[in-house]
């Protein structure tokens, strides 16, 4: 085969539909129709094949979707019915073992799957599709799967509280492709949506950069960003004669602190740094800092690299030793904060 390979996505979502889930179904069912159109969309723009698998469990585990070319998907509409208990082992296990089935002749193939659960797992023990029934044998298998996997497989769960979390982290799941959703609320499920649909973003991005699996799906912040991602996402480094990065000394308005420090003040040409979790538009530019070198990486780049859709989304400064987060400020009176760096563009 000549040029490059094909890009071939399959893309899973395994959905809880146990009894708990019941005020919720009709929105359960819009989000994931939502994440559907999505994908189709950027299989598109990117030109990636993408091909959607659809689980459903309660009492057992339901495949009603297989390996299906995103562009042809039904609404999910008729196959999201709710009742039972939360076979969430199983699903987990089921869901994977049945992918791993799927050819991968011929081109670059990626699998990424996303569990959505509102609570607990109290069925896999009796669930006919669990390989073994024994709860402590059920989280090794897990366990294992993870260690067992290929670098092109990503598994990520979503669940309703920290104890969910501690539990899926028992499983072997990885910190950063765990997250917490509002399971109380069809807003939370809304926005677990939005969440999905991020991950899905970071990931589809990094396909084209190379990357094939991840173990941070959800990071969207500082602790996304290492060498690796650096150099996958082809980022080159401003040249340094470009822009000077200036400690602020005091709380300060940013045009009255680059006048301060003797520059001239033009918007949309100081970067803050981001000390606190806040939402940042589509068109703000990011800038990240590499802490040891001083390195200044920016444009489009630099906000796949943290994951960030191009849509208006809520950042965290997480900790990172090696990087730091610029945004850009497009008014003449954000405040700076004392003890951080500005980085202004000359």
């Amino acid at each position: 085969m000549s040029g490059t390979q094909n890009y071939i996505n399959h893309v899973a979502l395994v959905l809880d539909a146990s009894s708990s889930m019941s005020h919720l179904s009709g929105k359960v069912v819009e989000v994931a129709d939502q994440q559907i159109a999505y994908l189709a969309r950027r299989s598109r723009e990117l030109d990636q094949e993408t091909r959607v698998t659809v689980y459903v469990f309660a009492d057992k585990v339901e495949c009603v979707i297989y390996d299906k070319d995103v562009l042809r998907m039904p609404s999910l509409k008729q196959m999201y019915r709710v009742g039972g208990m939360t076979a969430l082992l199983a699903a987990a296990l089921k869901s994977q073992r049945e992918l791993a089935q799927t050819a991968q002749l011929y081109g670059d193939h990626s699998f990424l799957t996303f569990v959505l659960t509102d609570g607990q797992e109290n069925a896999s023990h009796r669930c006919p599709d669990a390989p073994v029934r024994d709860q402590r044998e059920l989280i090794g298998a897990v366990a294992e799967m993870f260690q067992t996997q290929e670098d092109n497989w990503t598994l990520a769960v979503l669940v309703p509280d920290q104890m969910g979390k501690r539990e899926a982290m028992q499983c072997g799941f990885p910190k950063d492709n765990i997250a917490i959703w509002d399971a109380t609320s069809t807003q939370g499920l809304e926005e677990a949506g939005q969440v999905i649909q991020q991950a899905t973003e970071k990931f589809m991005v990094g396909r084209t950069q190379g990357i094939r699996g991840s173990r941070a799906v959800f990071s969207t912040g500082a602790d996304a960003v290492n060498k690796d991602t650096i150099k996958a996402a082809g980022l080159t480094p401003v040249d340094p004669s470009k822009y000077q990065l200036i400690p602020v000394a005091r709380d300060a308005g940013i045009r009255e602190w680059v006048i301060e420090c003797g520059h001239a003040y033009r918007t949309g040409g100081a970067f803050y740094q981001l000390s606190k979790s806040e939402k940042v538009q589509a068109q703000k530019q990011i800038a990240v800092l590499e802490k040891k070198t001083d390195r200044v990486y920016t444009g489009p780049e630099a906000r796949a690299l943290l994951g960030l859709p191009d849509v208006e989304v809520r950042v965290k400064p997480d900790h990172n030793d090696d990087f730091t987060i610029f945004v850009q400020s497009t008014s003449v009176n954000r405040k700076l904060v004392a003890n951080t760096r500005l980085l202004l563009m000359l």
